[in-house]
């Protein structure tokens, strides 16, 4: 896993996304933030979706992490 990009898409004032940040540092995972409200093409995929976690180029939880989910995708 530690070769793949992750990426949080985000936005000031989500607590969700600050959640979703802390449980992925907390697996040992350093994602880069993409603030949607930056970007007008990722505002429309995501607006209504962050946080939005993307690993190795595919997005694998939208709102809430699976914390099963992640540690499978890990390990």
């Amino acid at each position: 896993m530690n070769d793949r990009e992750v990426i949080l898409y985000t936005r000031r004032g989500c607590h969700l996304c600050d959640e979703a940040l802390e449980m992925l540092r907390q697996h040992g995972l350093e994602p880069r933030l993409f603030d949607i409200d930056t970007c007008p093409e990722k505002l429309a995929m995501y607006d209504e979706c962050v946080p939005v976690v993307e690993i190795g180029g595919k997005v694998y939880f939208r709102g809430r992490i699976n914390e099963v989910l992640l540690r499978r995708l890990l390990h």
